[in-house]
């Protein structure tokens, strides 16, 4: 090296080394300043990824009130005995040990018990996997065998079960047994050792103080997993709870009001994904309440009068459309869906046609309850005049058929009062036939009876029919004939509607007006007084509907055909119908009573139908579907004696 080189230290080999080491130090600073400074984030969120686990709790669902604030879906305590299988670790890994010693002895003397031929190393080797899983199934099974023992249950807990608990909810409790009843629990609180990893856990489940009653119209609700939607974004694994989905009925209609606010469980979490450390909690929340239009005493009264007939019955407040009562028979205990709905349950509704709201999602021909919308298309178009009458024979003569009336005998001479009164069927042919379908079809839609009501629970039926010509030529391929209108005039034919409807029908002719949109929900004073129906007006003079008001009140009188249905002090004004069905297979008739009262005063609208179930049966407006309605009026002075015009005590 020269002299010069030494001096100025300008060896070009050091200074190529030199510029390297700079440079290489400089990446290095700089990558670590951005990995410390600009991208910190990104590896919290690997970390925490890794490292963190969510727990999802959904909260308990709101409650459900008559308008009288009677509750009627509530919440109950779901005890379930848990173990977290944390706390079975060390339990685990003992029982593998002792599996893992007696299975390579076994392998050790099958080994040695085989032909010198047949023995392999391979055959030494246990399976580890499997006896991993048969370990923590005995440890489990061990803890459910003492929870049976204590508390006299059956209960088993399959290996399945186990697998997809420790894969898919490590960090929620395994239920060992679930819906311990009171006396378990209680067994279970004071046997169960106080080192013992088994735990009560205490859920929700739906609770419904009157059983059967409304159980159509108030729904269940469902165990499901929580919407993926509310799970965030982050990349974090996530376990959650089940939370309940409302299926039918209020439950589905004001699940969003009713469900609770979800809660949340951050978890800090070993390298084997156990929880370690609580690093944040939110508590769930309960749902909101809901105060439905129901009152229970009317409801429990109309379910009692209906018995264990198939049928449904209504009751509408005539002025709001407020559903004071809604019955459908055969119905069930909601409690035995609660918390989940066994099979055997689910067939045995099955069985007996009882998920069906009859209600509202099935529809009959009306029978003679229909003459009310016939008289009044009649008036309207002018061919029911003041006075006009018919002479009833009991027999109606339309070309070569004959069609009959209800009295063999006929009932001589009558006008509009005395045809509701006694519902003879010869005014109405009559009365159809000289007006023609699109009037009676057009007064039936104008009432709304081929449209749903809209009423807020689901699955309302579109199962409709108000015939006209271009229907039946689109339905049935054939043209319209004058025995069909005589059908629709009185109810029978084609026509379908549903007792829902039927009882808009009369709170609307009680009103005055065409159309009642009924609700389940109870309405303030002041929502209660701005109310609008929608339709118009019923379109009659005040001559002509006192004539179809006497009517209504006569059929209620001691000559008419609901005679059985009078109460002292009250008037009532109403329709009986009796109509020819096919269900079940056969030919069976239905009983239609729909009424309101008091007539002065109108408050209260029904509609009560009986569903025959078998040829057998001899069902009549007036003496099977009457007597409920009397029974739901009577309640009705019971609980609201000022508005069915009786003095308080």
């Amino acid at each position: 090296m020269s002299q010069f080189d030494v001096h100025r230290r300008e060896n070009p080999r050091l200074l190529f080394f030199f510029w390297i080491v700079l440079i290489s130090s400089l990446t290095l600073v700089l990558g670590l300043g951005w990995r410390q400074l600009v991208a910190n984030q990104k590896y919290e969120v690997i970390e925490k990824r890794q490292t963190e686990r969510r727990v999802l709790k959904p909260g308990p669902r709101g409650d459900i009130y008559d308008r009288k604030g009677n509750l009627l879906v509530g919440n109950r305590p779901h005890y379930s005995a848990v173990v977290y299988l944390d706390d079975l670790r060390a339990e685990f890994r003992a029982e593998y040990s002792s599996i893992i010693r007696a299975e390579r002895e076994r392998l050790r003397q099958a080994y040695l018990q085989a032909p010198e031929s047949e023995r392999s190393e391979q055959s030494l080797i246990p399976n580890y996997n499997e006896l991993q899983w048969v370990a923590r199934q005995n440890v489990i099974q061990r803890y459910v065998d003492e929870i049976n023992r204590i508390t006299g249950r059956e209960d088993t807990l399959s290996a399945r079960t186990v697998i997809r608990h420790f894969n898919e909810q490590l960090l929620l409790p395994l239920a060992l047994v679930e819906d311990l009843k009171p006396e378990e629990y209680a067994r279970l609180i004071e046997q169960v050792p106080v080192q013992s990893p088994i735990e009560i856990h205490t859920d929700t489940a739906r609770y419904y103080p009157y059983g059967e009653a409304a159980a159509h119209t108030l729904g269940y609700v469902q165990n499901v997993n929580p919407d993926p939607d509310e799970i965030p974004a982050d990349g974090i694994k996530t376990f959650t709870f089940k939370t309940k989905l409302g299926k039918t009925g209020l439950e589905y209609a004001f699940d969003e009001q009713l469900s609770g606010r979800t809660g949340t469980e951050m978890w800090r979490v070993d390298p084997l994904g156990f929880q370690d450390t609580l690093l944040e909690q939110v508590t769930p929340k309960q749902g909101q309440n809901l105060i439905t239009s129901i009152d229970i005493d009317l409801q429990l009264a109309a379910e009692r009068a209906l018995g264990d007939r198939t049928g449904a019955a209504v009751a509408l407040d005539v002025h709001t459309g407020e559903v004071l009562a809604i019955v459908s028979k055969p119905s069930y205990d909601l409690n035995d869906l609660s918390p989940f709905i066994p099979r055997t349950t689910f067939d045995a509704i099955n069985e007996r046609g009882a998920w069906l709201n009859r209600s509202l999602q099935l529809s009959y021909p009306p029978g003679s309850t229909f003459k009310l919308i016939t008289g009044i298309a009649g008036v309207r178009a002018g061919t029911i005049e003041a006075g006009v009458e018919h002479n009833c024979q009991g027999v109606y003569r339309l070309g070569d058929r004959i069609f009959r009336c209800h009295a063999r005998n006929g009932h001589g001479w009558v006008d509009e009062a005395s045809s509701i009164a006694a519902s003879c069927n010869i005014f109405y042919y009559a009365e159809g036939l000289r007006m023609g379908i699109d009037v009676l079809s057009a007064e039936a839609k104008r009432f709304g009876l081929d449209q749903r009501t809209g009423i807020e629970v689901p699955f309302e039926t579109g199962r409709l029919v108000v015939p006209t010509r271009e229907w039946k030529r689109e339905r049935i391929g054939s043209g319209w004939v004058p025995g069909d209108t005589a059908n629709t005039a009185i109810g029978q034919g084609f026509l379908l509607v549903t007792p829902l409807q039927m009882a808009t029908v009369m709170a609307s002719i009680a009103r005055g007006e065409t159309r009642t949109q009924p609700t389940l929900q109870a309405l303030t004073a002041e929502a209660a007084a701005q109310v609008q129906h929608g339709g118009e007006p019923i379109g009659l003079t005040a001559a002509q509907r006192a004539e179809l008001w006497e009517g209504m009140e006569r059929v209620v009188g001691p000559g008419g055909t609901g005679r059985l249905i009078q109460i002292d002090g009250l008037r009532i004004g109403g329709k009986t119908g009796t109509a020819d069905f096919r269900a079940h297979g056969q030919n069976v008739n239905l009983a239609w009573f729909i009424g309101f009262a008091p007539v002065e005063n109108p408050q209260i609208a029904v509609a009560v139908m009986v569903e025959g179930t078998s040829a057998s049966d001899r069902f009549h407006g007036g003496s099977t579907a009457g007597p409920v309605a009397k029974d739901i009026f009577l309640e009705f002075i019971e609980q609201y004696p000022e508005r069915a015009g009786f003095p308080t005590l």
